[in-house]
């Protein structure tokens, strides 16, 4: 299994144990990813390697096609199993070795470091992401397949810079701080805007809304 791969697995397995360890009400606090909880967070990657196809066929008709609404649906579905089940599909799945279209291994690995400090953040709880992973993350939502996490416009004009990793990217208005934050950054998370630095901030903040 190559390297990207074993991070993937990495990921399930760590969520996995974040969510077993969590009491009902902390599983109930509002993650950084819109209106989910850490559960529904939890329910959608489930949903990315263990939904059954009919679940999914089902979300989609009842959304009319939509496919953000219908991943919404799903997330939410799944996340009423009990927290065991999801966290034993994790495990179960860890080396699934399904590659989505498009975005690839890589986007997986980056939808899964960007979900988990949806759910770590809010609790307060370490983040641990090795910084090889960051960098294949970092390098996808810069490298133009990165559709559904970070439009191309969000990062015209910007000069993008990491403080704990030999990583740059662009020309322009400076962002800089540590990997991780530039990460949640672009993938659309205003949370960390105060843990990076730079005149390309407000240009960032203000295309977060």
């Amino acid at each position: 299994m190559d390297a990207v791969r074993t991070a993937i697995a990495t990921e399930r397995r760590r969520v996995a144990d974040l969510i077993e360890s969590l009491s009902p009400d902390r599983l109930d606090t509002p993650s950084l990813c819109g209106a989910w909880t850490v559960r529904q967070v939890a329910g959608h990657l489930v949903a990315a390697v263990d939904a059954p196809g009919r679940l999914t066929l089902t979300t989609l008709l009842r959304s009319g096609f939509r496919i953000h609404r219908a991943n919404a649906r799903l997330a939410a579905e799944i996340a009423r199993r009990p927290v065991p089940d999801l966290a034993a599909s994790l495990r179960r799945n860890a080396e699934n070795p399904f590659r989505p279209p498009v975005v690839g291994h890589p986007g997986q690995l980056t939808d899964l470091q960007v979900h988990g400090q949806d759910m770590r953040r809010p609790l307060g709880l370490p983040h641990g992401l090795a910084l090889d992973h960051l960098r294949v993350s970092l390098d996808f939502l810069t490298g133009g397949r990165a559709i559904g996490f970070t439009p191309r416009r969000r990062l015209a004009g910007l000069r993008l810079e990491t403080t704990d990793l030999d990583w740059a990217y662009g020309e322009g208005a400076l962002v800089s701080g540590p990997a991780e934050a530039v990460m949640m950054a672009l993938t659309g998370r205003a949370a960390v805007l105060g843990e990076i630095d730079g005149p390309g901030v407000r240009i960032l903040a203000a295309r977060l809304g």
